[in-house]
């Protein structure tokens, strides 16, 4: 399971690169520190409940964030 935290860090590091080249600076920064913590937690042996739990906490946070972002701050069309 630790391995997956590795292989996310991977995929954010990969999508920050991408945003970097397309000059949007704010999502590569977003992207590079999920990048850090997903590496720093690949190496943290805990324990597979765990791990699955702190992914769970995260997908939680993120779609509060995004749903936030979407309805609040980009505003409706009308």
């Amino acid at each position: 399971m630790a391995r997956m935290f590795r292989v996310l860090g991977f995929w954010t590091l990969v999508i920050g690169l991408m945003a970097y080249a397309g000059h949007m600076i704010e999502m590569a920064i977003l992207f590079f520190a999920q990048t850090a913590v997903f590496v720093l937690l690949g190496y943290l042996n805990f324990s597979e409940r765990t791990y699955i739990l702190m992914f769970w906490g995260y997908m939680v946070l993120s779609f509060l964030g995004f749903t936030y972002w979407t309805v609040f701050e980009m505003g409706l069309p009308f």
